[in-house]
């Protein structure tokens, strides 16, 4: 309860500080930019991924900015697999078009003597001349590459914020799943805090009894000796350091859910050692009734697991 106390505190300050919480690492976002002369159109799809891989698709002609794109994407996000689909439009304009003649009647005398060469029909036509590599070109001047950097530019930033709306809408579906089921297992530890000592007890009674039933009344187990027995059962039962470092984890886990940052691969790890510690206490605990609430403690934790996968 105070763990849940602090944790809501401390997401009232975030929200205050307009700080955004988790999100998730599945997102799409798309954004279109014009500049004068030419149209820029940025499709951005995430999905999870350990770490962040991001991979551009550019027309060979804009290769030279794939680095700048994958830049503005790194900047961004901290996790996930991410494609990034740039297309770039250029209007008809006769300034921005490049005709290389000399290109063009290299072309023709070199087709024209594979013609010859293979001996058949020299008919060459201008659409084949101009649909070879150099021919027709856009204007490579700077004013142009300008233009096109900051219409490409601008499409990924607007693609990137609204790839990160739908990531953040996620996000706080996931942080209500992963509150909900934090919550579930804080509720099962002190369930079984509360059943440890009437558990070694309930062991102990059994453990005189079945003495008892074996010596078959040839003798009794002296009273002295059971206090003895009863440490050394409750030392081998003592589940007191898993329990603690459940809460520890726990509390963990509620500051890193407000933290509104990449917490993921925390989370994932806190996961890990959850699930360590619910191990622990079933191996030690021969309880029917404790045996119950570790499995459902592991179910939680496994809960946890799979939703935490989708967390940047």
């Amino acid at each position: 309860a105070a763990a849940r106390r602090r944790s809501e505190r401390a997401l009232r300050v975030v929200r205050s500080r307009g700080i955004e919480l988790i999100q998730s690492m599945t997102g799409f976002g798309s954004a279109t930019v014009a500049e004068e002369g030419l149209i820029a159109r940025t499709e951005i799809r995430s999905v999870n991924h350990r770490y962040l891989q991001v991979k551009v698709r550019m027309p060979a002609e804009d290769s030279a900015l794939e680095p700048e794109v994958e830049a503005l994407v790194r900047k961004t996000l901290a996790r996930g697999a991410v494609t990034v689909t740039v297309n770039v439009e250029h209007e008809a304009r006769p300034s921005a078009v490049r005709l290389d003649v000399a290109l063009a009647r290299h072309y023709q005398k070199a087709l024209n003597e594979l013609a010859d060469e293979l001996a058949i029909e020299r008919k060459i036509e201008l659409d084949v001349l101009i649909g070879l590599p150099g021919v027709v070109a856009h204007k490579d001047d700077a004013r142009e590459r300008e233009r096109e950097y900051r219409a490409v530019q601008g499409s990924v930033r607007a693609a990137l914020a609204d790839l990160a709306k739908m990531r953040a809408a996620e996000g706080q579906s996931l942080l209500a799943d992963l509150k909900k089921h934090s919550s579930a297992i804080e509720k099962i530890v002190a369930k079984i805090e509360e059943r440890m000592p009437k558990v070694v007890k309930e062991h102990h009674a059994v453990l005189v009894k079945r003495v008892n039933d074996l010596l078959d009344g040839r003798a009794v187990v002296e009273a002295s000796e059971l206090p003895r027995e009863l440490a050394l059962l409750a030392d081998r039962m003592d589940v007191s350091e898993e329990i603690a470092r459940l809460k520890s984890h726990l509390e963990q886990w509620e500051t890193l859910l407000a933290r509104g940052e990449a917490v993921g691969r925390q989370l994932d790890f806190l996961v890990q050692e959850l699930l360590r510690e619910a191990n622990t206490i079933g191996a030690k605990c021969n309880d029917a009734t404790m045996a119950h609430a570790v499995v459902e403690l592991k179910t939680l934790i496994e809960r946890l697991r799979e939703q935490v996968q989708n967390v940047e």
